[in-house]
């Protein structure tokens, strides 16, 4: 194991926040199943890892700039990018501690990096924003539980190592947790823990990861599903049966939008007037202007029962953007006819790599090192806990099996849809258009449609004589196949690489994507990419580790 680092620079901090977002997406179900308060909407995990995936898309801009190794700049970036995709209460308040981080690094005494002051600095920082953000701060929830680990981190003896400050936010942290049900009467009621502190303690243990190499190991929490809860509560079967905050029960939208154009005073007004209008009102910045004592943009949050006057104030107080409307009962409703929670993705991959960038994408997944029966899927099918699930299969069962499963699903109550997707580029492409908000049958059509535009090939190596359609190959030689045909052999790999992509461009393409596997090194990823750029100037390449076995790489050109 690698020695703990002492300070964490750019790079460390922008596989912290993907990290943040394969574990909240882990975990999404367990969070919204503990969603109880402002209102029972079961989607508090939904909305972490919608805003940590936007705060990561802003990293990945800066990711190979000249700033990628500052950490400053990675922090701010991540700060910027969550506000603009901030959804829901804890959204809001997640982007608070992005922008508590960007504020930190300024304190580390390491330029470009984060040191242990600049994590009590971050943290203090952290808990503060997300207190102000709040109109009616509430003990419980996770202001309270973010406000336990920047205490904790801030009165450690001055001598303590960031490895041993991270544990000591984490661990903290989910001591807090574990007290929230005492501290808010709804969660005591419902026999939970908060939810938006649940992602918080996700949130710090993937630091804890990230810095040290180890998670850390922690007891499951128990949710509504008529388990054990802490504290001495009585679980809540139902969650219709659920409590919820007074205040929040007789409202019924949600209106969350951005605003620009403005300035603190004119927000200081907007809060006051939403004030009066519902409840539960977050306004966050991005931390943009923070030089200046304001910020570029602002998100704002609200719970009312006039969403059109909600909009009205906005519009006084500068530019609005992304205005975004949800009704709790239309969303109840759909969820008792629909089953617990959205539509679910759910991709059959080989690799580590390529898992967590589809769960990283908020997919199910599973793994298919090794071969997997019709059985092993249906039971992955049952596991997503949804009634309608999208299957990427990537060629990993043959037609008939999958119409087997797709008739047992069906047995079941659940709506299965299979996408013809053959590679696991071809359901990367497909993912990268999934909205859960469209109707299935469009959104499938839409998914199938990426998936059939993108062109694919791997790289493979032969195992014994044979006859392909392009000549004889002989045990050793790397063979180039597009799709499932064989149209380059070639003895050195780099080489049949460069070969095989090239002639698949041809027929043109703007985006190369490459999945490295398990045997291949990560030269022959930059060597076919720099060949790539360096004689198709148009062409972006993305390099990732995919981790599969079967293949030294797989491509898919868009």
């Amino acid at each position: 194991m690698l020695e703990a680092p002492e300070a964490i620079d750019g790079p460390v901090l922008h596989r912290w926040a993907r990290a943040c977002v394969t574990g909240l997406a882990e975990h999404c179900d367990e969070i919204n199943d503990l969603n109880v308060f402002p209102v029972p909407d079961a989607d508090t995990g939904t909305n972490l890892v919608a805003t940590m995936r936007s705060a990561v898309r802003a990293a990945d801009a800066v990711r190979d700039g000249e700033h990628a190794g500052d950490v400053t700049a990675v922090a701010a970036a991540l700060a910027r990018g969550a506000v603009a995709g901030a959804r829901g209460n804890s959204g809001a308040i997640l982007s608070q501690v992005l922008r508590g981080l960007a504020r930190g690094t300024a304190d580390s005494a390491d330029p470009g990096r984060l040191d242990g002051a600049g994590l009590r600095s971050a943290l203090r920082h952290a808990s503060t924003l997300a207190r102000d953000a709040v109109s009616r701060p509430m003990d419980g929830t996770i202001v309270t539980v973010l406000a336990a680990a920047a205490h904790a981190v801030e009165t450690a003896a001055p001598d303590v190592v960031l490895p041993d400050l991270v544990r000591t936010a984490a661990d903290t942290a989910a001591a807090a947790l574990l007290h929230t049900p005492a501290q808010l009467d709804v969660l005591g009621a419902a026999g939970v823990v908060d939810a938006g502190g649940r992602g918080l303690v996700v949130i710090l243990d993937a630091l804890v990861e990230v810095v040290t190499g180890r998670a850390p190991d922690r007891a499951p929490i128990p949710t509504r599903r008529g388990r054990p809860v802490p504290d001495g509560g009585h679980p809540c079967t139902d969650p219709q049966d659920c409590p919820v905050a007074p205040a929040a029960a007789d409202q019924d939208y949600e209106v969350m939008y951005l605003v620009s154009g403005t300035d603190s005073d004119r927000i200081g007004k907007l809060r006051a007037v939403l004030g009066t209008i519902g409840d539960s009102v977050v306004i966050v910045g991005d931390g943009a202007g923070d030089d200046v004592g304001a910020s570029a943009t602002w998100s704002v949050h609200v719970h009312c029962t006039d969403a059109g006057a909600a909009v009205e104030a906005g519009l006084t107080a500068g530019v609005l953007s992304q205005v975004r409307i949800t009704c709790f009962v239309l969303d109840a409703a759909r969820t008792a006819t629909t089953g617990r929670g959205p539509r679910a993705v759910l991709s059959i991959v080989a690799g580590q790599g390529a898992a967590d960038l589809f769960a990283q994408e908020g997919a199910h997944v599973l793994r298919a090192d090794d071969a997997i029966t019709g059985a092993d899927l249906l039971d992955a099918i049952r596991r997503t806990g949804r009634r309608d699930v999208t299957v990427l299969p990537n060629g990993a069962l043959p037609a008939p099996d999958l119409v087997a499963v797709g008739a047992q699903a069906r047995a079941d109550g659940r709506e299965v849809v299979f996408l013809p997707s053959s590679s696991t580029v071809q359901a990367l492409a497909a993912l990268a258009v999934h909205d859960p908000g469209r109707i299935g049958v469009d959104d499938a059509y839409s998914m199938s449609e990426a998936a059939a535009a993108v062109r694919w090939g791997s790289l493979r190596i032969a195992d014994e004589r044979a006859l392909t359609y392009v000549g004889t190959c002989e045990p050793g030689d790397c063979l180039g196949l597009v799709g499932h045909e064989v149209v380059v052999i070639e003895s050195d790999v780099a080489a049949a690489g460069r070969r095989l992509v090239e002639l698949v461009l041809r027929a043109g393409g703007e985006l190369v994507t490459i999945l490295l596997g398990e045997k291949a090194s990560d030269a022959l990823g930059e060597r076919i990419a720099d060949h790539l750029t360096s004689r198709n100037p148009g062409v972006e390449v993305m390099v990732y580790r995919g981790g599969q076995g079967c293949d030294l790489l797989q491509f898919g050109v868009e």
